[in-house]
């Protein structure tokens, strides 16, 4: 008498279908609707989705997350920036475009974005008069009045339409690299923290001036970009190049802040050596503390100035 024939497997999902294919990983049957490709073989959607759980993500050279690529970060800078505008435009009218500033008309620069020490005054045609009566227009508190905020806003802020076109595109040409090879967390703080070290030294250095504008920001970039290309052994004339243009005309043109794109650039230069010279062990930990080591510096810098003001 002759053995039965063997039952023909089913697919441990769809148990109505039969199937001779099983997964690479458990060995389960899967039906062709429950196949996913794998390196070798087929695998089954709960081995798949496993896999993904324990495998590590894809990292840059640097320790950043790929999803830099996309430049999502630069793009949101890019964004917040045009909405500062559209509301100064709002604001101000459309002679603000070309005219003293997109924020300027009735303070509105004043109040909410520039670098300025002692309190303000500020006619409602936007002039600005240190030390004038209050009758005279609006008061704005600067700096050492408690106005800190200023060092962060100032640099979404700009003084017209080519101030705001010019300082957008270098962050998107930049930006875009710079996210990429960094990761979106690490080039956010190369921007931030070289934005803020900008303004710093623009309040420390004339501190009863006016200045805003992403260039603290952007400054900082050329160094930090600067540094990552060497830290990568590539080409990096075209970035001198670019970078010695933008800093004559930091030296020759009487309206731009000299103290804050040296600043800026002082400032990305230092967190740009620690994000690209980071030790492989524990390199997350070493750019966190020296990053935040430097802003902790920034801040402490402020607090002794606005002291030594106050207390005078």
């Amino acid at each position: 008498m002759s053995d039965p024939a063997p039952a023909v497997p089913v697919c441990y999902r769809h148990t109505s279908r039969e199937t001779w294919v099983r997964c690479a990983r458990c060995e389960r049957p899967i039906c062709p609707d429950c196949m996913q490709e794998a390196a070798v073989g087929h695998q089954c959607p709960e081995c798949v989705a496993e896999g993904r759980r324990t495998q590590r993500s894809a990292r840059t050279a640097f320790g950043g997350s790929a999803a830099g690529q996309q430049g999502y970060v630069t793009k949101a800078l890019i964004g917040i920036n045009a909405v500062f505008a559209l509301i100064g435009l709002a604001i101000s009218g459309g002679g603000s475009l070309l005219g003293a500033g997109l924020f300027s008309a009735a303070g509105t620069l004043h109040a909410f974005g520039g670098v300025i020490g002692p309190d303000v005054t500020v006619r409602s045609n936007g002039d600005v008069l240190l030390g004038a009566l209050p009758m005279y227009g609006d008061v704005f508190v600067g700096i050492d009045g408690g106005g800190v905020y200023r060092l962060i806003t100032a640099m979404f802020i700009h003084y017209g339409l080519l101030h705001l076109a010019f300082n957008m595109w270098a962050l998107w040409v930049l930006g875009r690299n710079l996210e990429s090879v960094l990761g979106p967390a690490r080039f956010l703080a190369l921007y931030l923290v070289a934005g803020f070290g900008g303004n710093v030294a623009a309040y420390l250095v004339d501190p009863g001036a006016l200045s805003a504008g992403a260039s603290t920001a952007v400054f900082g970039l050329f160094a930090g970009f600067f540094i990552v290309l060497r830290r990568l052994k590539r080409d990096t004339s075209a970035v001198i190049g670019i970078l010695v243009i933008n800093l004559v005309l930091t030296f020759t043109v009487s309206s731009l802040s000299i103290a804050g794109h040296l600043g800026g650039l002082i400032t990305g230069a230092l967190v740009g050596v620690i994000l690209a010279y980071a030790p492989r062990t524990n390199r997350t930990v070493v750019q966190a503390v020296g990053t935040g080591g430097v802003l902790l510096f920034l801040v402490l810098l402020t607090v002794a100035r606005i002291a030594l003001t106050n207390a005078t």
